[in-house]
């Protein structure tokens, strides 16, 4: 005969190494994201970066074309100023936070997505 303590002990334990198994598939992604963000944070500050010293190599390059120490920056910083102003003017394009949206979601939730899709199949 079937014992129920026995039975119960076994759905106990399918119940608590599921737990664990959902536990661990949860810090995985976690970590997933985490490290994906960490990685997004410092590829941006490398971009950053160049930006910088580009922008300053411009600045100066312009400044010896014009023969005038402070134009080069000028010009620069107008450049920066109009960037600025498209961005502010198209800060509510649905269009642009899509796509935005869509390109940071991809890159931060890549994995997770490939794993639900291989999991469907």
């Amino acid at each position: 005969m079937l014992k129920i303590g026995e039975i119960v002990q076994t759905l106990k334990g399918i119940v608590e190494t599921r737990i664990g198994m959902v536990k661990q598939e949860i810090q995985e992604e976690f970590l997933t994201i985490l490290s994906r963000m960490i990685l997004l944070i410092i590829m941006g500050s490398m971009i950053f970066m160049s930006f910088i010293f580009i922008s300053l190599s411009v600045a100066f390059f312009l400044s010896q074309v014009t023969k005038s120490p402070y134009l080069g920056f000028l010009i620069v910083a107008l450049v920066y100023l109009m960037l600025v102003l498209i961005l502010y003017v198209s800060r509510d394009s649905l269009r642009l936070q899509e796509k935005t949206g869509t390109a940071l979601n991809n890159f931060i939730f890549r994995r997770i997505k490939k794993n639900k899709e291989s999991g469907d199949e």
